[in-house]
């Protein structure tokens, strides 16, 4: 379809002009030739899972979860699911005027297994509108808590796989300030976040490190890595999460004796269970 260098066969125009990767004269300018390396080099690392699902035979549902605009469902339907009999996608989002768009633009393009739906977390959890499991479960650019609420959603739903990428996380920082004169009494390792800059950071790696463990917990072996070619946003950490059955042993217990070491009780709630 595409005679565009750098674009895949096959691949629709008018979405990649929707999500502006292409200007409107269906041109690739600098900033949208790296917006194209960064969906492909995401996608390379979600095809296998796809595949993995795919080959087992019962079909292929994938959820995401905060899915704002629908920016990766919508690619990936492009290039994985489009070219299959099989396979839904369903995009989930708490406001509702894109649900609608991106509902609008699915008809547009006839991607006729795209669903989105309104949902709050807990309302996603139990809703007849989905099914009871869910294959893959994705959260691309997930801010605060919303990537703990795709971990619980894909829990809930006894997701194969999660592919997560964290956004900006102010709540574990917080706490760490909160009680940040009685952590200097308790643990040398407070000067770890005895500086702003460092409790905000510091703050954010504790957060995924725990998400990590509450993964491995549930029976999940899980690869941290990074999204390269993101350079424009700090937020380039990638965790996949594929299910294995067999729960790491210490791992309830470390989150745990993390969570006592640094003064963080409060959110045992969140990172254990």
């Amino acid at each position: 379809m595409s005679q565009i260098p750098d674009i895949k066969p096959g691949q629709s125009v008018e979405l990649l002009q929707e999500l502006h990767i292409l200007t409107r004269d269906g041109k690739l300018n600098q900033d949208s030739r790296r917006k194209l390396k960064q969906v492909y080099h995401l996608y390379h690392f979600i095809e296998p899972l796809l595949q993995d699902v795919l080959a087992a035979g019962n079909g292929l549902t994938l959820a995401d979860h905060g899915a704002g605009k629908s920016y990766l469902g919508f690619i990936l339907y492009d290039l994985f699911f489009k070219a299959l009999d099989q396979g839904h996608i369903y995009g989930i989002e708490t406001r509702e005027e894109l649900v609608q768009k991106s509902h609008e633009l699915a008809e547009r393009l006839g991607f006729g297994r795209m669903s989105f739906l309104n949902l709050s977390v807990e309302q996603s959890i139990s809703s007849p509108e989905l099914p009871q499991q869910i294959d893959i479960v994705t959260a691309l650019h997930a801010c605060n808590t919303a990537t703990d609420d795709a971990i619980r959603f894909g829990l809930a739903k006894r997701a194969k796989h999660l592919v997560l990428v964290p956004c900006c996380q102010a709540e574990v920082a917080s706490v760490l300030r909160k009680h940040k004169n009685q952590s200097f009494g308790k643990t040398p390792l407070s000067e770890l976040w005895r500086h702003p800059i460092h409790t905000r950071e510091f703050g954010s790696q504790i957060t995924n490190v725990l998400r990590c463990l509450l993964l491995e917990a549930h029976g999940y072996a899980v690869t941290v890595t990074e999204l390269v070619g993101w350079e424009h946003s700090m937020k380039n950490e990638l965790i996949v999460a594929s299910y294995k059955g067999a729960a790491r042993g210490n791992a309830r217990q470390r989150s745990e004796q993390i969570l006592h070491e640094l003064n963080l009780d409060e959110m045992h709630e969140r990172f254990v269970y």
